[in-house]
């Protein structure tokens, strides 16, 4: 019995070894939203530009559209930008921001500074809008469909290369089932 009880130690030092090296092989980008399939959640803020421009779910443009959370404290948003502002240019889509958990001032020299992607930027000081997205971080962005449903969560950074592969053919996706349902 003694003998037995002294393995203990090193049989739980596997067990942890194991569950550390299995949790160190996650991706993060890969991480689940309960959102993804359901619809927008409902939300009622100020543009960061316009204090007194309030917004809500209905003010989103009725078509495909992403939602990129970002921050001034996130130093990954800050690399980002630049390819958001070519992305837009160039691929023509609708981009909505929401500024998180930041201060309004800082944030409007950083989109002086930077540039506008956005069609509009909204301002989530508390991060109600990102909590009820099941946002964990930033930069992250989601796709939503014609229907306002979401249709995908990617949390990282978007650069041409995560653009080409992980949103061009999921894009191109929906613009084949609005096509479809509009043949009808």
């Amino acid at each position: 019995m003694n003998k037995a009880i002294r393995f203990i130690p090193l049989i739980l030092v596997i067990i942890l070894g194991v569950v550390l090296y299995r949790g160190l092989s996650l991706n993060p980008q890969s991480m689940p939203s309960a959102l993804v399939g359901k619809p927008m959640p409902d939300f009622k803020l100020t543009t960061l530009l316009d204090e007194n421009k309030v917004v809500t779910k209905a003010d989103l443009k009725d078509d495909i559209i992403l939602i990129n959370v970002w921050a001034t404290w996130c130093v990954y948003c800050k690399y980002e930008f630049p390819d958001l502002i070519d992305i837009v240019k160039k691929e023509g889509i609708t981009l909505y921001g929401v500024n998180s958990k930041d201060d309004r001032t800082t944030a409007k020299q950083w989109i002086d500074k930077l540039g506008n992607p956005y069609v509009f930027s909204m301002f989530d000081e508390e991060g109600s809008l990102g909590l009820d997205m099941g946002v964990y971080g930033a930069p992250e962005t989601f796709v939503v469909d014609h229907h306002g449903i979401i249709r995908k969560r990617f949390a990282g950074v978007i650069n041409p290369n995560t653009w080409r592969v992980e949103f061009k053919p999921l894009l191109a996706q929906l613009k084949q089932e609005r096509l479809a349902e509009q043949g009808k």
